[in-house]
């Protein structure tokens, strides 16, 4: 059997609040082979969003094991998380987190200058060509429709080819054919690049495109998968 890309073990997490300790994560255990597609559905509060956060270094856990790629995270410090992320880790949220002063082009670019890559604007010009942007790589933010602004937040997502992609209600924002064509979009290049995808999402019909279905009640996966 495959070596599992995604490894948890007893993933806790607890917050502070005004009225107690919260627990959001209670004990998730879960393994996903490389290049699968994963659905991860439930109702609002379940704790979807923090798992994949967990998953994608931007949460730390409070007890259990993460293993992401090869890598604990763990026993990386704040440098090793941004490390980790920039090499592995591609993610799309639903607000598309566009720097607003940067053309579409820079969007995309930074994160790769940021990782030295001497290539990055080839690279990102690149992928905004792949999602259908070649003509639109010097417009700004506010020029582009809501669909066009998730294109270039995926192409960002998938300019370094990252071994794990993360999405959250991805096409929260856009309207449904828009969505749907983002959808598309999404699934095919994640067969282009071969990357393990997890989506977050409410759209039953969306989740049953993924190889598996993992629901999330309470902080814990609730039932069999599908």
């Amino acid at each position: 059997m495959e070596k599992p890309l995604i490894l948890l073990e007893d993933v806790r997490l607890t917050l502070a609040s005004a009225a107690g300790p919260v627990n959001v994560l209670r004990g998730v255990s879960l393994a996903i082979e490389p290049g699968l597609t994963i659905g991860l559905v439930g109702p609002s509060g379940s704790g979807k969003s923090t798992l994949m956060m967990v998953m994608g270094g931007l949460e730390r856990a409070s007890a259990g094991k993460v293993e992401i790629a090869g890598h604990d995270l763990n026993a990386l410090d704040e440098d090793g998380l941004a490390r980790f992320r920039r090499d592995n880790v591609g993610i799309v949220f639903q607000s598309f987190h566009l720097i607003p002063t940067m053309t579409a082009l820079e969007n995309v670019a930074v994160p790769l200058e940021l990782g030295g890559r001497d290539d990055a604007f080839a690279a990102a010009r690149a992928g905004l060509e792949a999602v259908g942007l070649g003509a639109r790589v010097l417009h700004y933010p506010s020029q582009l429709s809501g669909g066009e602004q998730q294109r270039v937040a995926i192409a960002r997502a998938f300019a370094s080819r990252p071994k794990v992609l993360l999405a959250d209600e991805p096409t929260g924002n856009l309207d449904g054919a828009t969505g749907r064509q983002v959808m598309d979009l999404l699934f095919q290049l994640h067969r282009d690049a071969g990357s393990t995808f997890l989506l977050i999402t409410h759209d039953p019909e969306l989740a049953k495109r993924c190889d598996r279905i993992i629901s999330l009640v309470d902080g814990q996966i609730a039932g069999g998968e599908t």
